[in-house]
């Protein structure tokens, strides 16, 4: 399926700023329906969704309507959806609620591609519960994270094995299915942080076999919502509850103080516009897939998306290395369309203000990155990372290439 990146960019009028908005790893822009739809949800009366009112109605509804767009994102059920305001938040709550699963004797088994929302909440966790924490590697000639050292970190003793669907520093898609098969092989709970992986491509929670995946609306233009999803969702009873209500079952066992509506709605909406990112979907269309199932719209648009910025990737990669100072990490064939790059004798915030004087957004490599100190880039002066929305262009990616160019 054709996909109209021009007709996209109508959908995000936040593109008119003049700017090329090349910092998709803090969250891309944000499309006006889903900022109407806050609007108008801040502007209707919502209570507690136990009432008996027309208000706390709505409140129920917008919360049932939320559990199921998550579900349709990864083609889970909506029994499984577990809603806050970010991941990390949820993480952190998730990490609290499996303390019976860990302890004295048990093994969690962490990932140094991952960003510090999947990887601190476990570290606090082994901490306070006295778990034995083990890493998995990132092998720093080709910047991916081999599958086959599982094989030696999972064992008898594990109880948890976190790992991330995407990294947002390399773009690298780990073997999560297989690291998935290993783990429930072994008795342990997998937890994915997929926030990088959904807002590019198809997710299917079944076909990668994972227990929970972690995401958050942010990542791919909604509002500051996060969700976990549980592939069983009998499983989220069988954690500790973290809520504030004792009688609280299932998600809202691990949903703390009251839901943000106005947010969930905008969330809702965030996920239609992937659903209509594909050209013959787009918001408004009024062909005959527009009134498909949401899941098939969405596996549609996201695979036409996915086509789509393959060769736009490609560019942007090939570009960056036909550039002799420039050292691209990631991007291997396996990726999401991010990655991170140095410029040899020329620090990367440097590079980034550069980058700012010409129009363009990108980001110096933060601190406290794992795998970036695990590859050696502190000692070069950081890395430049970039990723791209949905709504980047050919012509945006040569400007960054030119700018960048120029510092050699």
């Amino acid at each position: 399926m054709e996909y109209d990146v021009w007709g996209v960019r109508g959908l995000f009028p936040s593109l008119g700023d003049g700017w090329i908005h090349l910092d998709a790893q803090v969250g891309m822009q944000i499309a006006d329906s889903v900022a109407r739809t806050v609007s108008t949800a801040f502007r209707t009366s919502v209570s507690d969704p136990s009432g008996a009112y027309p208000s706390a109605r709505r409140s129920a509804g917008i919360l049932d309507t939320a559990r199921a767009a998550v579900a349709d994102l990864v083609g889970a059920d909506p029994a499984g959806v577990v809603l806050g305001p970010n991941r990390a938040t949820l993480l952190a709550r998730l990490a609290e609620a499996s303390r019976r699963r860990l302890g004295i004797g048990t093994e969690i088994v962490l990932s140094r591609v991952d960003d510090e929302e999947n990887i601190t909440p476990w570290l606090r966790a082994a901490h306070l519960y006295g778990s034995y924490v083990k890493w998995a590697e990132v092998d720093i000639e080709n910047f991916e994270l081999p599958t086959w050292q599982y094989a030696d970190l999972i064992g008898e003793a594990t109880a948890l094995v976190a790992v991330t669907a995407a990294s947002s520093t390399l773009g690298v898609k780990p073997e999560v299915a297989a690291v998935a098969k290993l783990a429930t092989a072994a008795g342990a709970l997998t937890v994915v942080d997929a926030a990088f992986l959904a807002p590019y491509e198809p997710v299917d929670i079944h076909e990668l076999g994972v227990d929970v995946l972690a995401l958050d609306s942010a990542i791919w233009g909604g509002p500051p919502v996060g969700a976990l999803v549980f592939r069983d969702p009998a499983m989220i009873d069988r954690l500790e509850r973290v809520a504030i209500d004792p009688t609280a079952t299932g998600p809202a066992m691990l949903e703390v103080g009251a839901h943000q509506y106005a947010m969930l709605a905008g969330m809702v909406a965030s996920i239609e516009v992937l659903a209509g990112l594909a050209s013959s979907d787009s918001p408004g269309h009024r062909g005959a897939t527009a009134s498909a199932p949401r899941r098939e719209r969405i596996v549609r648009s996201m695979t036409a998306l996915r086509a789509h910025q393959a060769g736009l990737f490609d560019h942007l990669v090939g570009s960056l290395r036909s550039l002799p100072l420039v050292m691209v990490l990631g991007a291997r064939s396996a990726s999401v369309p991010m990655l991170s790059f140095t410029v040899a004798g020329v620090p990367a915030h440097r590079v980034t203000q550069r980058l700012a004087d010409n129009g363009i957004c990108a980001l110096t490599s933060r601190g406290g990155s794992r795998v970036l100190e695990a590859i050696g880039v502190g000692e070069v002066g950081g890395a430049v990372t970039v990723g791209l929305g949905h709504y980047s262009t050919v012509h945006e990616v040569d400007q960054l290439v030119r700018v960048v160019a120029s510092l050699g």
